[in-house]
């Protein structure tokens, strides 16, 4: 089994002020705990290209798009930073990130389609699973799974995919995207009452939303995903699957209060590629979304790549 990794130093070099949880360390903390447990050698590092505008203007408006590329403060502008909102900024190489982010989700739903590969995951930021059609937030520019998502029905010609968000928050840019597209079906788990305050009344019918309260913990999450994911997911027979991979759920991560371990993202993993391989050939592109304790989104994407590479 061939799993690709896509990443680029551009996504390194946009930065949010140096207090900001959602830093270009975590990107770094991945890649050193992929090589001191010895998988980075074993996976297909590919450089995330730059997707097009016309890419982005699938799913995002022109003034969306404008607001991120026309707002971006030059290298040599007194600012360090333009706020968007309380938490989200941009800085002189976010427009340069976004496109590489953005990039990579596309370049890997090319390859996996066109079988050069079985899987991807994409270490990538900006994270995207909070950017709806007109606005950014929560950390969020673009809604990278949601690009590659459209690119597979748009130009890959795909009839139905499915897209599997397991961040600690709900992924409400994802759901304003597709929401009542029958080609799509998303299915997320996430805290609630939480930031953004979102998915826990009157769903669309292609969204199967799992509110759970802080605290629970990993035995909680694998009945539910069990009874409610699963049959879902296998009723909808999606030609391809995409992941919003959110470890902030990790007991370790302050940025939520859930109590999922490594053991539980390999878990998830796990019955994602069984519904890959029974329908969609294997197809999977997996993107980062959360993860904020460098420790547990390390060890976590180490347990959720090694699963997607068969290495355990």
């Amino acid at each position: 089994m061939t799993t690709a990794y896509y990443t680029h130093a551009d996504c390194k070099r946009h930065e949010m002020g140096s207090w900001h949880p959602e830093s270009p360390e975590r990107l770094q903390a991945i890649e050193d705990q992929l090589i001191a447990s010895r998988i980075s050698t074993l996976l297909d590092h590919r450089d995330a290209p730059s997707a097009e505008e016309s890419d982005l203007a699938r799913v995002h408006t022109a003034d969306a798009i404008y607001r991120i590329r026309e707002n971006c403060p030059s290298e040599h502008s007194e600012y360090d930073h333009f706020p968007l909102d309380a938490d989200t900024a941009l800085n002189s190489y976010t427009w340069r990130a976004c496109l590489r982010a953005a990039g990579a989700a596309i370049a890997a739903t090319d390859a996996v389609i066109d079988a050069e590969i079985e899987n991807a995951f994409c270490a990538v930021r900006p994270p995207g699973h909070h950017a709806s059609r007109k606005e950014s937030m929560g950390f969020c520019m673009f809604n990278n799974v949601a690009i590659a998502a459209r690119h597979a029905l748009d130009v890959r010609g795909l009839q139905r995919v499915a897209i599997v968000d397991f961040d600690v928050h709900h992924g409400n840019g994802t759901e304003d995207i597709f929401r009542d597209d029958p080609q799509v079906l998303m299915v997320s788990f996430f805290q609630h009452p939480f930031y953004p305050y979102s998915g826990d009344s009157e769903p669309a019918s292609n969204m199967v939303n799992i509110p759970v309260p802080a605290h629970s913990y990993g035995d909680v999450i694998r009945t539910l995903v069990t009874e409610k994911w699963l049959p879902a997911l296998r009723a909808f027979q999606p030609e391809m699957i995409f992941i919003s991979a959110g470890f902030d759920a990790h007991r370790e991560d302050d940025m939520g209060q859930l109590g999922l371990t490594e053991a539980d993202f390999a878990w998830l993993t796990r019955q994602v590629m069984a519904v890959a391989k029974e329908y969609s050939k294997g197809r999977i592109v997996s993107c980062l979304e959360g993860g904020y304790n460098l420790s547990a989104l390390a060890r976590s994407v180490t347990a959720h790549l090694k699963v997607l590479a068969d290495l355990e």
